[in-house]
């Protein structure tokens, strides 16, 4: 039995297996993901999910799922299943499903009375390709396996809908066929390890649905065509191999690639191998620049989630080469003292006010974790100045030092924090002014570079910002404590002091420099542990607040409403491991152990092998949002580097 492992009864359960969910990525950004049971529930499914540049910056869905067939004296048993309007789920294959097992990669077994039929599948680490191989282990008669490719070609923030302009047309391929819906997109190749028969019937299928879209409240029905269907012989013992690719391949190397690509990956048989596996998924070379995705399925690169991310997906592995590949890319693209928050190029927004300062602390993590920081002034000095003197004197979106060395940013209207949700043009979460976290990365930022400076000797430097550090340090104290509450201030404006308790002060006790001392520091992390720490991280707000929400359900408008008012963030965990571990004797981390461990429970709960995006506030903490998010994992990945060099 492999480490993530489902029976009969489970799989049977529809409530239960179309909850969990897998994902496979390539280095290029691209994926397959599905069900455990291969039925699609969102749009963002698929089996070939590939970037298209001719079209946009997107990923785009071009091969959705294969219909698979098992003929036996002219009787069909069909294993697929398809979910339609009404709750009607069509064919009704999971009635066949025995088992599901993850290691050494996701396989599915089957039983048709005194058949018995596997699927397993690799994602190419390197190519636009999608592996299965399909065995038939026990079978007293041969039997024929039909195949039908069901495909989209279209975003995976659309649906696709039945029309005049697709291209019918097939093209033979040696062992397969190609296919090409539409100009501009990448031609489809799906070829079988066998010599095999291609009948080509176009037609479209109607009206198939995705249930958690229409959870979401967004269009949930689409249209997909299957251009006809394949058919081969298989014997008892006999495995077949499929290719799906975005170029043609020889098929003689099919079964050989099918293990070889296997040999060479990390085996998701322990709850770390899931995190490293997980880790490795979020990074993309494309050309020559290595990237950071934020999440998948539908999330593309963000700035502050890579520099938070940085760190537990590289340096706590020694992999400093990706670490600084990755800075190069961000660099390249710094501008006004600003990284950008989302979207490359032309279509890069700039409009994030930490960012910039999480810059500093990954950088602040590599000298840590590799205990290597005589280089650092040397090869990252620069833009560090820059970005200081920028927000020193003013810099777009209001970002400014005031006289009193706070950081003000913002105005109506303006979400630059992590809390950047808008809704109908108006911030949920309005924290223009002074932000609590971003005058702790402020400050973190300053003496961070002046520690540096001071090693590197430059004096030039030093004169300039040493007499910041305890300017904003009285500042900070007289501007977000409150002596009569116990905490501090969330963030603070024209409209006065907000006090509702939220994680954000946490960052004032959890980076390496802090600008309070060790009585406040023990009474926000009090609070914090009080109403904001759950099993699966900080809660975004207070329940004690009444703006408080604690389900995170519904159409867009109402899940943007609970985003950042009461759900739960696992990232802010490893702020929360740093800020204990400050506080507590380092012999005391059975808490910090504890809260590691319990995401183990996880792995095998919705995206399995990896960490959702968010949780409900509310027990049981149901996991929401994206599948897969790469700061959860990585910070759950730097909290337990941090345990083992207690």
């Amino acid at each position: 039995m492999s480490y993530i492992h489902f029976d009969k009864t489970q799989l049977v359960n529809l409530k239960f297996s179309l909850e969990r969910e897998m994902l496979r990525t390539n280095r290029a950004g691209s994926y397959a993901s599905s069900t455990i049971i291969f039925t699609n529930t969102r749009k963002y499914h698929g089996l070939l999910v590939v970037r298209q540049p001719l079209i946009d910056e997107n990923n785009h869905v071009l091969l959705s799922s294969l219909d698979e067939t098992i003929i036996e004296n002219d009787y069909e048993f069909h294993l697929s299943m398809r979910m339609f309007p009404g709750g009607i789920y069509e064919p009704k294959g999971h009635k066949y499903l025995r088992t599901f097992d993850s290691t050494p990669n996701p396989k599915i077994v089957y039983r048709l009375g005194r058949i018995i039929f596997s699927k397993e599948y690799i994602y190419s680490e390197k190519e636009n390709r999608i592996l299965i191989r399909y065995s038939l282990d026990d079978s007293a008669k041969k039997i024929t396996l039909r195949i039908k490719p069901f495909l989209a070609y279209r975003s995976v923030h659309s649906l696709a809908k039945a029309n005049l302009d697709v291209n019918k047309k097939f093209t033979e391929v040696k062992n397969g066929a190609r296919w090409q819906m539409y100009k501009g997109y990448d031609k489809v190749f799906l070829q079988f390890s066998k010599r095999v028969n291609y009948t080509h019937v176009p037609d479209w299928y109607y009206n198939i649905q995705y249930i958690r879209e229409m959870e979401r409240g967004y269009p949930d029905t689409e249209d997909l065509f299957v251009p006809g269907y394949f058919e081969v012989e298989m014997k008892k013992g006999e495995s077949v191999v499929i290719s799906a690719s975005t170029e043609e391949h020889n098929p003689a190397t099919f079964k050989r690639r099918f293990i070889t690509e296997i040999q060479h990956r990390t085996p998701r048989d322990n709850y770390e191998h899931c995190l490293y596996n997980a880790a490795d998924e979020f990074f993309v070379h494309i050309n020559k620049k290595t990237e950071v995705i934020a999440g998948y399925p539908w999330f593309n690169r963000w700035g502050r989630d890579t520099f938070i991310a940085l760190p537990g997906l590289t340096l706590v592995r020694n992999d400093t080469k990706k670490f600084k590949a990755v800075m190069s890319t961000m660099l390249g693209e710094m501008k006004d003292g600003l990284f950008p928050n989302i979207g490359q190029g032309k279509n890069a927004s700039y409009n994030s006010v930490d960012t910039s300062l999480w810059f500093f602390w990954a950088l602040q993590q590599y000298a840590l974790i590799t205990g290597q920081n005589g280089q650092l002034w040397k090869e990252y000095g620069k833009p560090m100045q820059s970005i200081l003197n920028k927000f020193a004197k003013g810099t777009l979106y209001n970002i400014t030092m005031h006289p009193n060395g706070l950081l003000w940013q913002g105005g109506k209207g303006m979400a630059l924090t992590w809390m950047d949700t808008v809704v109908d043009g108006k911030p949920v979460t309005g924290r223009h002014g002074y932000a609590v976290e971003v005058n702790a990365l402020w400050y973190n930022a300053i003496m961070f570079a002046l520690e540096l400076a001071e090693n590197a000797g430059d004096q030039r430097y030093i004169n300039k910002w040493e007499k910041w550090p305890e300017i904003i340090r009285n500042s900070f104290k007289d501007t977000f404590w409150d002596d009569q509450r116990g905490y501090l201030a969330d963030h603070v404006n024209e409209n006065g002091k907000n006090q509702d308790v939220r994680p954000n002060m946490l960052f004032a006790v959890s980076l390496p420099h802090s600008p309070v001392g060790p009585y406040i520091q023990a009474a926000v992390l009090q609070i914090v542990e009080q109403e904001l720490l759950t099993s699966r991280g900080l809660r975004s707000l207070s329940p004690k607040n009444h703006q408080y929400k604690g389900t995170y359900f519904g159409d867009q408008k109402q899940r943007d409403l609970a985003y950042h008012q009461g759900t739960v963030w696992p990232w802010l965990l490893g702020a929360y491991a740093d800020a204990y571990l400050r506080l507590h004797d380092k012999q005391d981390k059975d808490h910090i152990k504890s809260l590691y461990k319990n995401f183990e429970e996880v792995m095998s709960e919705a995206g399995i092998g990896t960490i959702s995006e968010i949780y409900d506030g509310d027990p049981p903490h149901v996991a929401r949002g994206a599948l897969s998010q790469a700061w959860n994992v990585s910070e759950l990945l730097r909290i337990k580097w941090m345990l083992d060099h207690l």
